[in-house]
C-alpha cells in the first residue's frame, strides 16, 4: 500500500474524502508541511515514543493543531499496521473515533496525521501525570465510558465492513477539550467481513485487556473487544490499572481484585477513591453489572456494545437479559503473566509489549508513553509557544 498512496517528499498537498471510498475529509500531506508544523519534527513537539516510532505535535499553516504519527522504520511489520490504520481510519466517522486527518506516505517515510486532543489520553488521568488533578469526577467518567461503548458500538454494527478493534485500554482513549471522549490507534484492527463471526490470527494488544480466547488461542471476535471494554470499565470506576503488582511480587489482575467485592454486593468500596465518595450510586451499580457481563470467559454470554450502551444509558436490554450482579475472574496462564511487561512499575518506561514481537505501539497508543516533566500542560505551552 505504501508508496501507491502518495509520494510524501511532493509538495503537492491534496484535499479530498477517504482513500477507501468513506466520507471523511483527509489531506495528503508533503513532508515539508509536516516538517515545518512540527518545527523539524523537534524534540520539544514530541508528545510521545516507541518501537513505532515518535507522535509529535505540529501546528499547520492555517492554524489546526495536529499530532503527527513518524514510523521509524519502514519492515514489513510497519508497512502492513501503517496501510491498516490509513485504511481503517479512512472508514470510519463517528464523533468517538478519531479519524483520519491525512497521511504522508513516500520511498522512506510514512506518517499519520491526527487531531491533537489536548486532554492527551484516559491513561494519563487515570495513571499519569494528570491522575493528581483529579479532573476526572464521576460524571466526566461515565462520559467517558459511554462515548467510548458508542464508538465500539459503530465499529461492529454500523461500519461495513464490521471493524474489531483489538486493542482497546485506556492509553488508546483520548480526551477533547470538553472531555469527549474518542478511541484511537487502529493499527491492529481487523475487518470482519459479512457473515463472518470471528477469526483466528497472531494476538495483538495488551496483557490485562485481552480476551482468554484471544490471549491464549489467538481467536478473534466482537466480543473480544467487549471484554477489553469491561476491563476499562472497571479502570474508569475504580481508578486501578488492568494488572498491579503487590508486595510480594505476585500480579494480580483487576478482575481477581473485583471479583469478592462484587460478590459480596460491596460496590461503594470498588470505587476510585480520589473521588471521595461522590458518586451516582444508580449508576454505578449499573455499570458494575454491565463490566461484569463484559468480562465473562465465555465469549458468547457477552453481550453486543449495543447492548452495553443501553444499560449504560439507563434502558433495559432487550429479551430481558439479566444483569450480571456477580464477576468470576479469569486468570492467565503463568507464561502469559510472566511476559507482561506493563505493571504497575513500569506504566512509564519505554518499553516493548507483552510480546516479543510487539512494540511500544501496542502498550501506550497513539501519543505515546509521555514525558511527565515535559508535558504537564502541554496545551497551554504549545499555544503560548505559537501565538
Amino acid at each position: 500500500m505504501g508508496s501507491s498512496l502518495s509520494c510524501c517528499g511532493s509538495e503537492k498537498v491534496e484535499n479530498g474524502l477517504s482513500p477507501t471510498g468513506g466520507n471523511t475529509p483527509w489531506r495528503i500531506f508533503s513532508y515539508k508541511e509536516l516538517h515545518t508544523a512540527t518545527n523539524g519534527f523537534s524534540e520539544d513537539n514530541k508528545l510521545g515514543e516507541g518501537g513505532f516510532g515518535s507522535v509529535y505535535w505540529g501546528k499547520t499553516s492555517d492554524g489546526l493543531q495536529i499530532a503527527v504519527k513518524k514510523l521509524k522504520s519502514m519492515n514489513s511489520k510497519a508497512e502492513m499496521e501503517f496501510a491498516v490504520e490509513v485504511e481503517v481510519l479512512g472508514r470510519v466517522r463517528h464523533k468517538n473515533l478519531l479519524g483520519l486527518r491525512g497521511y504522508c506516505a513516500g520511498t522512506d517515510q510514512r506518517l499519520i496525521v491526527y487531531d491533537y486532543m489536548p486532554n492527551l489520553s484516559l491513561l494519563s488521568h487515570l495513571h499519569g501525570q494528570f491522575a493528581g488533578e483529579v479532573q476526572l469526577d464521576w460524571k466526566r467518567r461515565m462520559k467517558i465510558a459511554i462515548g467510548s461503548a458508542q464508538g465500539l458500538l459503530y465499529l461492529h454494527h454500523e461500519v461495513t465492513p464490521h471493524i474489531i478493534h483489538r486493542d482497546i485500554k485506556a492509553s488508546n482513549v483520548l480526551l477533547d477539550s470538553d472531555f469527549e471522549p474518542l478511541v484511537a490507534d487502529f493499527g491492529f484492527a481487523k475487518l470482519i467481513p459479512e457473515g463472518v463471526s470471528h477469526m483466528t490470527t497472531r494476538v495483538k494488544g495488551t496483557l490485562g485487556y485481552l480476551a482468554p480466547e484471544y490471549a491464549m488461542w489467538g481467536k478473534v471476535s466482537e466480543s473480544c473487544d467487549v471484554y477489553s471494554f469491561g476491563i476499562l470499565l472497571l479502570e474508569i470506576i475504580t481508578g486501578r490499572k488492568p494488572i498491579e503488582k503487590l508486595p510480594s511480587g505476585i500480579k494480580r489482575t483487576i478482575t481477581e481484585w473485583a471479583e469478592p467485592l462484587i460478590g459480596e454486593g460491596r460496590f461503594r468500596d470498588l470505587v476510585d477513591p480520589k473521588l471521595r465518595g461522590n458518586f451516582d450510586e444508580t449508576q454505578l451499580k449499573q455499570s458494575i453489572n454491565v463490566a461484569a457481563l463484559c468480562v465473562q470467559a465465555e465469549p458468547e454470554k457477552r453481550p453486543t456494545m449495543k447492548e452495553v450502551v443501553s444499560i449504560l444509558k439507563g434502558y433495559e436490554p432487550k429479551g430481558g437479559k439479566m444483569m450480571q450482579a456477580r464477576l468470576r475472574s479469569v486468570k492467565y496462564e503463568e507464561n502469559l503473566m510472566a511476559l507482561d511487561d506493563q505493571t504497575s512499575d513500569d506504566h512509564d518506561d519505554k518499553k516493548g509489549g507483552i510480546y516479543n514481537n510487539q512494540d511500544v505501539s501496542s502498550a501506550f497508543g497513539v501519543f505515546g508513553a509521555l514525558d511527565v516533566q515535559r508535558m504537564q500542560d502541554p496545551y497551554t505551552r504549545f499555544e503560548n509557544r505559537n501565538k
